[in-house]
């Protein structure tokens, strides 16, 4: 069975982008598991629901290794775990050289296993540097007296 797997960091996001990338794989729209949730960490509920979907044999696609996870050591242990241990193929749509259905030589497994270290780190990369500029544009917004959070209520003046 073919499964594809969407995810965007937040509810303001749209993941069309990903889902007109699995044009023409014929994958039962039923089969295709979107979330909206950050990449941090696996336990996030659409991706638990599809573990328990997936069996030996099954094929999961996803647009980009970042749309797995965010976290170098998680996608990694979740990439293992899925293809070595439990036998489900894997195929990243911008990256074809990690397709998992190609049993490759010795050199081949060892080139996409170092592309996987490489964009994992990348991925967990790009998140760290995206909170840096978030905190950082925050502190700069104090400085300048943006206030964050709800507006304090006016008290009403009691007699």
């Amino acid at each position: 069975m073919e499964y594809a797997y969407v995810r965007v960091s937040t509810t303001e996001q749209n993941e069309s982008r990903q889902i007109d990338s699995l044009g023409g794989l014929n994958i039962l729209s039923s089969n295709i598991y979107i979330e909206k949730k950050s990449g941090e960490t696996f336990k996030r509920p659409v991706w638990q629901k599809l573990l328990k979907k997936l069996k030996r044999g099954d094929l999961l696609y996803i647009k980009s290794i970042d749309r797995l996870g965010r976290n170098y050591d998680e996608i990694q242990n979740q990439w293992r775990i899925l293809t070595k241990e439990r036998g489900i193929d894997i195929f990243v749509i911008d990256m074809p050289m990690l397709d998992t259905r190609k049993k490759a030589s010795l050199i081949g497994t060892f080139v996409a296993d170092m592309v996987l270290q490489v964009l994992s780190f990348v991925a967990e990369k790009e998140r760290a540097d995206i909170k840096q500029r978030q905190a950082e544009g925050i502190e700069a917004a104090k400085k300048r007296g943006v206030k964050f959070g709800r507006p304090k209520k006016k008290q009403k003046k009691t007699l």
